[in-house]
């Protein structure tokens, strides 16, 4: 598995951990901003990015992803961890604060909660496994921007990180595409037909959480985002012109994320 450090070793850890289809780079622009006082580690988990993909696609779960995580904090001497986490991430996060005796003692959820209909959940089924190839980085460019365009409103100047950290080179056509197994969707397509619902895992928690939902988002709905604001300690910000999720490539954004974190670690 791959992963970008940022920072210093001996300042408190923060891991990012990414959406279904995208990778550790979508947070260079926050852990940029957050390195100056914070450990911050970026990875790839594994099918996505420069992490590898795996022979069997079952590893494309929770429980994986669980292990993996464990091991990745465990390099770093599982210290007190703030988690970063963007949808499937902010649950990979939620499941591992939920574990007897987890480093995780600070969790961000950017725009997902405990419970999401499954009809949320039929757009990413429908494009996960939809790996076209780009003759050209002008066409990948159009196409991400469009498939990404619920990140909302993205600074000219980052988009084409957005673009660049989302594709791979094609050495037999020398076009671009995807740089996710089309395999990561497999679970998404055995469960199809069944709601996410995992109250009582986040009824569980103790630890301070911040989440974020965006205006538009069709997946962490007004009400799962209200009901979760009653657990203790839960902050909720709704992040304007964006649906799901809010990219955290915006300096109001990141600000955001910064002073929440500052205010409690």
């Amino acid at each position: 598995m791959a992963w970008v450090e940022w920072g210093r070793s001996e300042h408190p850890l923060v891991v990012c951990a990414h959406g279904l289809t995208r990778s550790g780079r979508d947070f260079d622009f926050l852990a940029h901003a957050l390195a100056p006082r914070y450990h911050v580690v970026c990875p790839d988990i594994l099918g996505r990015g420069q992490s590898d993909w795996l022979v069997d696609p079952a590893g494309y779960a929770y429980p994986c992803y669980l292990s993996d995580m464990t091991t990745l904090i465990s390099r770093f001497g599982s210290p007190p961890t703030l988690w970063i986490g963007t949808s499937m991430g902010g649950l990979i996060g939620m499941f591992m604060a939920a574990l007897p005796g987890s480093p995780v003692q600070y969790l961000i959820m950017n725009d997902v909660g405990p419970f999401i209909e499954d009809a949320s959940l039929e757009s990413i089924r429908n494009y996960v496994g939809d790996t076209p190839l780009f003759s050209d980085y002008s066409a990948a460019k159009a196409q991400i921007l469009d498939r990404y365009a619920d990140f909302g409103p993205i600074p000219e100047s980052r988009q084409d990180h957005l673009v660049q950290s989302s594709i791979k080179s094609d050495p037999e056509s020398g076009g671009f595409r995807f740089h996710y197994d089309p395999a990561i969707g497999l679970s998404l397509q055995a469960t199809a037909g069944q709601d996410v619902e995992l109250w009582p895992v986040w009824e569980s928690l103790t630890i301070p959480v911040l989440v974020l939902r965006g205006e538009r988002s069709g997946l962490l709905s007004r009400e799962t985002a209200h009901r979760m604001s009653m657990r203790p300690g839960t902050t909720v910000i709704e992040v304007k012109e964006c649906g799901h999720a809010p990219s955290l490539m915006k300096e109001d954004q990141i600000d955001l994320v910064r002073s929440w974190i500052a205010s409690i670690l």
